[in-house]
């Protein structure tokens, strides 16, 4: 076990510097409404063969490609418009919309081919044919859920709330970050313990301000995955903090009725490794297509 804590220092220490890098606070706040969807009218698919060299537009139906190599991506597509046809069905005769606060999975840092990662990804296929949902994305990278709950204090961002049928959430990743950041020398799976308490306290916090702004908006919390998957894999300490994190996000969402966990850990732990972007922490367009569709699975709740 000794050699075990050893190993994660030393690997820690590197990742520690790639992530100040990776995760930095050079933020950019992405405001995105519903009219911004017109330069997405197909989304594409950023697999390509070995012999292409333009992009190929996705299909409205998912059919499956002649290539071989571009099956897998053909099934992705078909689960997703199924996913997406359900949430069109749900939404279709209302006056919709939806707000996206929370750090650069929000934003949409990585993805390539779609401005603002799953929410634009979202935005463009519910919104493909007939204008159904209006979003607005408050991702800003590098938040934190204490940095979260101080922009819940913007006006523009308290309207949307006020306005918002449904808010997607994505946070905790950087308060993790944050850990690794400041004992990178000599980290310890203990020094996790007191950052969890405080992203659970701040976690309570951003809900009860969501609630006191729009009683009605359904709230979703989307979980956290091991972010240093690529560089460590088998890691049981990193799993595990990881886990406990996600285990604190579901407890407090189950404290109110108009609050889900979208679990998505498993989705990055599933032995497919080209669902990362370049900088190997955040998801690559493929990886933000499975993150849409798990989030699109959970919206239509009522």
């Amino acid at each position: 076990m000794k050699r075990r804590y050893v190993f994660i220092i030393l690997g820690l220490l590197l990742a520690g510097i790639t992530v100040f890098l990776a995760f930095g606070q050079t933020e950019t706040t992405i405001n995105k409404s519903s009219d911004d969807t017109a330069q997405y009218n197909q989304e594409e698919d950023t697999e390509k063969s070995a012999d292409e060299t333009d992009n190929q537009g996705e299909t409205s139906h998912g059919e499956a490609s002649a290539e071989a190599s571009e099956e897998p991506i053909s099934q992705l597509q078909a689960l997703l418009n199924a996913a997406v046809q359900r949430t069109i069905d749900f939404f279709t005769n209302r006056d919709a919309h939806i707000t996206a606060i929370g750090d650069s999975l929000t934003q949409g840092v990585g993805d390539d081919v779609v401005d603002g990662g799953y929410i634009g990804i979202l935005d463009n296929r519910i919104n493909e044919q007939s204008q159904l949902v209006s979003f607005d994305n408050y991702g800003k990278r590098g938040n934190r859920s204490n940095q979260l709950l101080n922009r819940l204090k913007d006006p523009e961002i308290e309207q949307s709330i006020e306005n918002a049928d449904m808010v997607l959430i994505t946070v905790g990743a950087n308060d993790i970050m944050q850990v690794v950041k400041e004992n990178f020398t000599n980290l310890q799976v203990n020094d996790f313990t007191p950052a969890k308490d405080l992203y659970e306290a701040n976690l309570q916090q951003i809900f009860e301000k969501i609630n006191d702004l729009n009683v009605d908006a359904e709230i979703y919390l989307v979980g956290i995955y091991n972010p240093f998957l690529n560089y460590f894999e088998g890691i049981d300490e990193l799993d595990m903090i990881v886990s406990s994190w996600n285990q604190t996000s579901q407890n407090v969402t189950e404290q109110y009725d108009n609050t889900t966990f979208i679990p998505i850990a498993d989705l990055f732990d599933e032995g497919e490794n080209d669902l990362f972007a370049d900088d190997n922490f955040h998801p690559n367009h493929r990886g933000y297509q499975l993150f849409a569709r798990r989030v699109l699975e959970y919206l239509p709740n009522q």
